[in-house]
């Protein structure tokens, strides 16, 4: 567990996936620091159209690229994504859902929360906070 680090809701950030294990530190979290000047803050589970999406843009996510610890993904597979890139895909009609659980909370800063949680793939404890 990321200990004191928090997600969009408020909560204590979630692990976003450790097969493939991702994250900027590759702990399986979307934490971030100084060294993360992208913000590899949210969680999603990547479609193929987000894939096809982010290649397009330059991004590929598909290819892996082992000096950077990064295998490829394919869809359904959960991933920490720079939150501009996230933005840029949603205004392209291509983003991919989002764990609000596992989406730290620095993603705010780009990203508003009424946004992200109109592609919730989770459900809080609380259904009331999706309103």
């Amino acid at each position: 567990m990321a200990a004191g680090e928090r997600n969009v809701l408020g909560g204590q950030l979630q692990a976003c996936g450790t097969d493939p294990l991702t994250g900027f530190y590759r702990d399986g979290y979307c934490t971030t620091g100084p060294e993360d000047r992208g913000s590899h803050t949210i969680c999603v589970v990547a479609t193929r159209e987000f894939l096809e999406h982010q290649r397009g843009v330059g991004n590929d996510l598909v290819t892996p690229r082992p000096e950077w610890r990064f295998p490829g993904l394919t869809p359904g597979d959960r991933w920490c994504v720079v939150a501009q890139r996230w933005l840029q895909s949603h205004q392209d009609g291509a983003a991919a859902p989002v764990v609000l659980a596992a989406t730290h909370e620095r993603a705010l800063e780009v990203v508003p929360l009424q946004l992200l949680q109109a592609y919730a793939a989770d459900i809080p404890d609380d259904p009331s906070s999706l309103l």
